[in-house]
């Protein structure tokens, strides 16, 4: 393979196979293969069209200016590489999904921080066994049936809310 003529892959396909579950291995390994017969293929390739002998063939071919014309034409010929129309939107992709994976950690560990001094709260205060009903009201007033207002029994019937 000539050297830059084309960018070597930066696909890690083992982070890629580790998290693969197993029910996706057969496509996966199935696409890599296509991709390494790909990348055979254009290492196989010669990086600049082959020379081509044209004294031989003017000392072979009576037509006068036939050859010239044929090198001029061959001379021409030029395949353009296709022009890069995606890195620019991966890139802005990759940039917007960063800051959004950005915010939902910040999120996420708002949450967190939010329910480990739930946890600290719960574990510093008087086990349940050894709480009175009054304690247990000021601990979580939401978990305790109001008596005054609304009294409600299993199985929990409108009859028992007049």
């Amino acid at each position: 393979m000539a050297p830059g003529r084309f960018a070597r892959p930066s696909v890690n396909w083992t982070a890629i196979a580790e998290h693969m579950r197993p029910a996706e291995k057969p496509a996966y390994l199935a696409f890599k293969a296509k991709s390494d017969g790909y990348l055979r293929k254009m290492s196989a390739l010669p990086a600049a069209p082959p020379q081509i002998d044209w004294a031989a063939y003017r000392r072979e071919i009576a037509a006068p200016g036939l050859v010239d014309a044929l090198e001029k034409l061959y001379g021409a010929v030029k395949i353009p590489y296709p022009e890069d129309v995606y890195t620019a939107t991966i890139d802005k992709l990759e940039t917007e999904t960063d800051r959004d994976i950005g915010e939902f950690k910040a999120e996420a560990d708002a949450v967190i921080k939010k329910h480990e001094t739930r946890i600290r709260e719960i574990e510093n205060m008087l086990p349940f066994g050894q709480m009175t009903f009054e304690d247990a009201a000021y601990v979580e007033p939401e978990l305790v049936l109001d008596m005054e207002n609304k009294p409600s029994f299993w199985p929990h019937e409108d009859i028992d809310r007049l």
